[in-house]
């Protein structure tokens, strides 16, 4: 039945007593039809001359001549469902991080998680340089893990603050990018130029493998992000509140870091880091619906699958040459974060 909030916005609550924002749930089904446009605009961008008459054709199981298939089929949509899940997973992996910091700023690289999943994903590929996707997976995701785990270790104490860990890994991912540095400016140069490539970020190597390899994770995270809601919302005001208030911050602080950790390094292992995709994406989010909690954290897949998508499809039309996703990544969002910005602030100054 519909209810009120106590700030008064307009709900729809179940009989277990669950509700939902209504404007949670208009927002995000208007994110899941930009999502949809995003997708038939890129399905027919591309070099060959295919598009949503050929998909239409092949949803409906006759035959298209062997180039559009290829272009449809080989390219376009696993690079085009790649494109959604690595927005997803980074979007919701800085999401569950600024809550735990208190501080928007909050994200992968700044606790220094993808910067880890780099280190150890640049030093097999110099030492293997014919190392698998599977082993450069397991590589990626224990740099990550290694990472959270000393920031967890490094921090200690459960009543330390957002401010404490949040600076503790400023540290961490300080360190780590020198040791990236050093590492590219002295490896070979076949190896040197193979790593700065990759850490442009690109999905220039999407393909049904690396779906397939990425729906599970999407699963678990539709799963893990509901259950989640409520530790994140404590977090908000603070560890000494959320403990407070019954939060085991012994143990959940340290499954949300691994939860973050999982969804950062798997995105990391497949397109390279995606620089401010984990800031910007929940800040659009917060700035849409006001959402905390578990409808953030949905929200901020959504509004990280929409940019990446969106970025896709800059990188491969804007110029002659594909631009690295990470780049176009951040050239679409700085111009958003500043206006949401500027649009908070005003927002602020006429509620006076």
């Amino acid at each position: 039945m519909m209810s009120r909030t106590l700030d008064g916005r307009l709900s729809i609550r179940f009989f277990n007593g669950k509700e939902l924002i209504l404007r949670n749930l208009v927002t995000g089904l208007f994110l899941i039809i930009s999502i949809f446009i995003l997708f038939l605009i890129s399905l027919n961008l591309g070099t060959i001359d295919t598009g949503l008459h050929d998909f239409w054709r092949l949803v409906r199981g006759e035959e298209i001549e062997q180039q559009s298939y290829f272009a449809l089929w080989d390219v376009r949509l696993p690079r085009l469902a790649l494109a959604f899940l690595i927005g997803w997973c980074v979007a919701v992996s800085g999401a569950i991080l600024q809550p735990i910091a208190r501080n928007p700023l909050a994200d992968p690289g700044l606790f220094g998680i993808s910067h880890g999943s780099l280190t150890t994903t640049i030093l097999l590929l110099a030492f293997v340089p014919a190392a698998s996707r599977v082993l450069i997976a397991f590589a990626s995701l224990a740099g990550g893990l290694g990472t959270a785990i000393l920031l967890i270790v490094l921090v200690g104490n459960r009543h330390a603050g957002g401010l404490v860990i949040l600076l503790m890994g400023i540290a961490v991912a300080t360190v780590l990018a020198s040791v990236n540095s050093f590492l590219i400016l002295y490896l070979p140069t076949e190896a040197s130029y193979n790593a700065s490539s990759w850490m442009a970020g690109s999905l220039f190597q999407a393909n049904w493998l690396s779906v397939t390899a990425f729906i599970p994770l999407f699963l678990f995270s539709l799963v893990a992000m509901l259950m989640a809601g409520h530790s994140l919302n404590r977090y908000d005001l603070g560890s000494e509140l959320a403990l407070a208030l019954g939060e085991p911050v012994i143990v959940s602080r340290p499954l949300l870091l691994l939860f973050a950790v999982l969804l950062s390094a798997a995105s990391v292992t497949i397109v390279g880091p995606l620089a401010f995709l984990g800031i910007l994406a929940p800040q659009l989010a917060q700035f849409l619906t006001g959402a905390n909690g578990s409808g953030r954290l949905y929200l901020s897949g959504l509004v990280g699958a929409n940019l990446v998508i969106g970025a896709d499809i800059i990188s491969k039309n804007a110029t002659t040459i594909s631009m690295p996703l990470g780049l176009t990544t951040t050239i679409l969002g700085v111009p958003l974060f500043i206006v949401v910005l500027r649009l908070r602030t005003l927002r602020q100054y006429f509620h006076k």
